[in-house]
Order: structure tokens, then C-alpha cells, then sequence
């Protein structure tokens, strides 16, 4: 596995598929807790055709490195790797987290983003009073209890329980300090008055039954694009683990009409 030491951090990534032709790299960020191995199908798919990279993001997955304070310093980890990579533009395909990575870095760099695609993401955190009560309560909770509840919800009703379990016993693994940091970084993300700005081609798509992040705010993120196409699965948030094929074709679709 290459990895690339970064600011007290060393990165964990794929870099493959063929580097001919037209087609500018693939670039996919993975949500909190998860790791790389969660746009499996994706990246095999597009790996036929065209550079993909992925990357375990600090402390989580492969890669090791304490929590920071702001998206913006996850964004500073994917721009440096793909410094190091050579990958002056590219199509940023960004989960959950990986999509608050991918708008910073697409408001930041806007040359360096051909393509935006947000999967299960949105540009501002909004709680109710009583839900953010009830998420401040949550952190009090044993670690791996507050794993296994913000786990457990981020599926829709039905999802086979053992892989549940599977992927909370993995989430637990990441570091209860990377995790509670990254926790507050996603609290305070508010891009939501300045996505106008990203002339980026965008592709938005969103799992029906999301009640970690739910359709209403993702619809209150799509208006504020100037150029945005949402794309409705019926999944829970985890869309690249529920429906892997489906946000494939989605994104292969997108990729498409260019």
C-alpha cells in the first residue's frame, strides 16, 4: 500500500487505472469513521478506464495521525496528496465527510475540480433544539455505544444486521480522539451561503430514508448550486455500502453527459 506523510499524518492510498487519454482522475473521499474500502465498486468499475485514486483520511482506515479541528484541514491532506500524485484537476466524488472535504476544496480551487459529486453530504450541519440536545447527550455515552448509535441510524430500516455490526465494530476501531474531533470539525461545517460560488458541474445524490443527514437539508444545499443534478436512491446514508451499483451508475451516468 503507498503512503505519503503529511503534516504528523501518513496517508494510506490506491492510485490505479490507466493514465492515457483525456480523462482526468477519479478522486474518492470517504465519510467519518469509514475508510477508502467503501467506494470498492466504484473504484473497480471506473479502474477499468480511467485513473482512480482514494485515500484513507487521517486516522481512520490504514492511515495513522491525530484528529484536527476543520474540514479545511482534511481538504489540506487531499490537495497534498494529490500534489504529490501530479493530479492537477480532477472529478472529486466525496461521502458524508468526504463532501464537506470536497466543497472546501472545490470553493478553494475551483481550477482543480473538472466534476463535484456529493454523496449522502451537505453544506450545513442543522439541528433542532431537541435533536441537538439529544446529539451533545450522545457524547457522554460509552465509545462505542455513541459508535454504534450514529452507525446503526446511518442505515435504512431492513439493512442485514451481521453487516451492521460489521461496520460498527470497524467504525469503533478508529480512534475515539479522531472521531470526537472530526465530530465538532462536521458541527461547525457551514458552506451553505457560499455554494453559489461553485460553477462546478455537480452531481448530488441522497439516500430517501437519510436520517443522519436528511433529504430536507440536502434539498436546501441543491437550491443554492448553480448547477447541480440530484439523483434520489432508496437507501439510508450509507449509499456506497446499501446501494454500491446503483451510485455507480449514477455517477457513471453523470460522467457521461459531459
Amino acid at each position: 500500500m503507498p503512503q505519503l506523510a503529511v503534516d504528523g499524518a501518513t496517508l494510506t492510498y490506491d492510485d490505479e487505472g490507466p493514465r492515457d487519454g483525456d480523462l482526468v482522475p477519479l478522486v474518492f473521499v470517504h465519510g467519518w469513521t469509514a475508510d477508502r474500502h467503501r467506494w470498492d465498486h466504484p473504484f473497480a468499475h471506473f479502474a477499468e478506464r480511467r485513473r482512480v485514486i482514494r485515500l484513507d483520511l487521517r486516522g481512520h482506515g490504514d492511515s495513522d495521525g491525530a484528529g484536527v479541528p476543520t474540514i479545511a484541514a482534511l481538504a489540506d491532506d487531499v490537495l497534498a496528496l494529490l500534489d504529490h500524485l501530479g493530479v492537477e484537476r480532477c472529478v472529486l466524488v466525496g461521502h458524508s465527510m468526504g463532501g464537506m472535504i470536497a466543497q472546501t476544496i472545490a470553493l478553494a480551487h475551483p481550477t482543480r475540480v473538472e466534476r463535484l459529486v456529493l454523496v449522502g453530504s451537505i453544506s450545513r450541519m442543522t439541528y433542532s433544539r431537541a435533536r441537538g440536545l439529544l446529539m451533545a447527550a450522545s457524547t457522554l455515552v460509552p465509545y462505542r455505544l455513541f459508535v454504534a448509535a450514529n452507525i446503526q441510524r446511518a442505515f435504512a430500516p431492513g439493512h442485514p444486521r451481521e453487516e451492521i455490526r460489521r461496520h460498527i465494530a470497524a467504525s469503533a476501531a478508529t480512534p475515539r480522539e479522531v472521531v470526537m474531533t472530526l465530530y465538532g470539525a462536521m458541527r461547525a461545517f457551514d458552506v451553505l451561503d457560499r455554494v453559489g460560488e461553485i460553477r462546478t458541474p455537480t452531481l448530488i445524490v441522497h439516500g430517501t430514508h437519510d436520517v443522519q443527514l436528511p433529504v430536507a437539508q440536502m434539498l436546501r444545499m441543491a437550491t443554492a448550486y448553480p448547477d447541480a443534478v440530484v439523483r434520489l436512491i432508496d437507501a439510508g446514508h450509507e449509499l456506497p455500502l446499501e446501494k454500491p451499483r446503483e451510485v455507480t451508475r449514477a455517477i457513471d451516468r453523470f460522467l457521461a453527459a459531459a
